[in-house]
């Protein structure tokens, strides 16, 4: 019997309190999120869930494999940026499996319409790793109306050649998107189900909503966008995507697909300077609950009982291993999963899971490791250890009060990063701002 379609949704610095459904207010137009509070209500959402890393492309390594990004070459890079075109090695290696190329090896269809940031054609692409089709950028960010990168290149792409195409970003996504499923939707009911990743740009700079056309005619390279923006541009952007994601999901209701597909939605990190991170401290870059604990809401018809929500802890690699499970495909066992699949909290969402997570970033030397209620931290070689049951905010330092439980916790976390490839020394750390760009 084929596994369920699956629609895999990511948005881009998304912040923890951004959504309705996770707190964030209103905005001057009414709710941000009503498409995906509803299906928050309708389904099990995550209060614990964390992104595996605060910055965008390593982040994607891990949800593309299922695995530590540390693992790989290319996840070194905070973040891989337009001047690795070219490169032979800061990508996804093709001959790694992924996601999609194990489901399409089981038969499913399978698509990423948005944005890649894994590495540059012609030794790097979604083609070489799986994906039957393409539209998007392959860089990390790009004008919503150029569809340039910070460098001036023009940046939009189906499968593997450049693409031309006028329009505001975050609805061409969504345009393909549909467009992909009514094309796929006859042989996903005779038995070859959907893949979909649904990698959206929003809400990431440049602070463009669909009215700013001029605004972006006047932006050229300048896309990080450190003069522009506030909290209500901010949240229109988040609204278009929120309202894409409706378009798709009436695109699988029209097509007779709704009630087999298992939908999620994440963020590839914590949000960035216009977020709402309440009551999290940090956001994008930073180890701190901000930069890397995100929203998770997952949805499944008839699978997933609606209205309940989980403290599971948990983190993007284990979606990986939670899609694959429901599919029914198991992993390449030369490439064991570092996730865990939560598909027994996805029927039984009073299941919990032990799960023990760890991080690193060569910016600002920082570690964490998460055990239970205890976060081990550490930032510019300064050491920290935070309750989160009591503490989600990082703000009371428990360090010198429980030395003996800080130093269990930063062994634990030297003995899994001895397990990991060292940081090479030609990783590179790309700040699009400091302390002299704002406070």
């Amino acid at each position: 019997m084929p596994g369920p379609n699956i629609v895999y949704i990511v948005a881009d610095d998304l912040g923890y309190a951004d959504l309705g459904c996770y707190g964030g207010r209103p905005a001057r137009f009414g709710p941000v999120s009503p498409v995906l509070d509803g299906l928050a209500s309708r389904g099990l959402k995550f209060t614990q869930g964390y992104a595996n890393s605060p910055v965008c492309s390593p982040t994607r390594f891990a949800l593309m494999t299922g695995r530590y990004q540390y693992r790989l070459r290319g996840a070194a890079e905070e973040p891989i940026n337009s001047k690795s075109q070219g490169s032979s090695t800061l990508g996804l290696p093709p001959e790694h499996p992924t996601l999609p190329s194990l489901l399409r090896a089981a038969g499913y269809q399978t698509a990423l319409m948005g944005k890649w940031h894994l590495g540059y054609p012609p030794h790097f692409s979604p083609l070489r790793s799986g994906y039957d089709e393409f539209f998007g950028p392959m860089s990390g960010g790009v004008d919503y109306f150029t569809h340039c990168n910070f460098t001036g290149q023009h940046d939009l792409y189906r499968n593997e050649a450049p693409h031309q195409e006028d329009g505001y970003l975050t609805d061409l996504i969504t345009s393909h998107a549909v467009d992909w499923i009514g094309r796929s939707a006859a042989q996903a009911q005779q038995g070859q189900p959907l893949f979909l990743s649904l990698h959206y740009t929003a809400p990431h700079w440049p602070w463009e909503t669909r009215e700013d056309a001029a605004l972006a005619a006047t932006l050229g390279k300048r896309i990080v966008h450190l003069n522009g923006g506030n909290i209500h541009t901010y949240q229109r952007m988040i609204h278009h995507m929120d309202e894409g994601i409706g378009r798709v999901l009436q695109a699988l209701q029209q097509h007779g697909l709704a009630n087999d597909t298992l939908l999620v939605f994440t963020s590839d990190n914590g949000g960035e300077r216009f977020s709402d991170n309440w009551p999290l401290v940090g956001g994008k870059m930073d180890l701190t609950e901000g930069g890397i604990r995100v929203p998770w809401i997952a949805h499944w018809p008839g699978r997933i009982a609606p209205g309940h929500v989980s403290e599971q802890h948990c983190m993007t690699m284990d979606w990986t291993a939670t899609l694959l499970a429901a599919a029914g495909v198991a992993p390449d066992p030369a490439y064991p999963l570092d996730g865990v699949s939560l598909l027994p909290v996805l029927h039984d969402p009073a299941q919990r899971l032990a799960r023990t997570m760890h991080w690193r970033m060569s910016h600002r030397q920082q570690r964490a490791l998460r055990d239970g209620n205890w976060k081990y931290l550490s930032v510019d070689g300064h050491d920290y250890l935070f309750d989160l049951s009591a503490d989600e905010r990082e703000r009371a330092n428990q360090a010198g009060d429980d030395p003996v439980r800080l130093a269990a916790l930063r062994a634990d976390w030297e003995a899994w990063n001895a397990t990991m490839p060292a940081v090479p020394a030609d990783a590179t750390v790309s700040l699009v701002y400091s302390a002299k760009d704002m406070p």
